[in-house]
């Protein structure tokens, strides 16, 4: 399915309808089959151990694959997530950005399903895997 949304689009979407995490997330680029979003880390994201939290890889995955689907959909606000399951595999570099690619395994009417991939920046290194499913409204 053709974009409907660009960068630029879902930077600003997600910027006036979620200004709660205004300069956390950023689309970096709409793929063929989803996109990439950069989670900038902060001491905030940080937990004891030196590593970024669960809670803030899950947020870059959930938060990733939401703007996919509406990458494909349009500025559908009300999209929920309805299931996620999530990999911890190995240790995020604290004082670098995570990158998140997600990629849409189905877009349906009812139903979205994506993965996510996330690594540190400059890094080859998955840190997390993610499986999330989303509701789309009826129109």
């Amino acid at each position: 399915m053709e974009p409907k949304m660009d960068v630029a689009a879902l930077n600003r979407f997600l910027d006036e309808a979620f200004p709660e995490v205004r300069g956390e997330f950023k689309v970096e680029a709409v793929t063929d089959d989803g996109v990439i979003v950069r989670r900038m880390v902060g001491p905030q994201h940080l937990r004891p151990g030196g590593t970024v939290s669960g809670p803030s890889m899950f947020g870059l995955a959930d938060v990733g694959v939401y703007l996919a689907v509406l990458s494909r959909i349009g500025p559908v606000a009300l999209a929920v997530t309805t299931n996620c399951s999530i990999d911890f595999m190995r240790k995020p570099v604290a004082d670098r950005d995570l990158i998140g690619t997600v990629k849409l395994l189905k877009l349906g009417k009812v139903l979205a399903v994506g993965d996510v991939l996330i690594s540190s920046e400059d890094s080859n290194d998955v840190v997390a895997r993610a499986t999330l499913t989303y509701a789309i409204p009826p129109k």
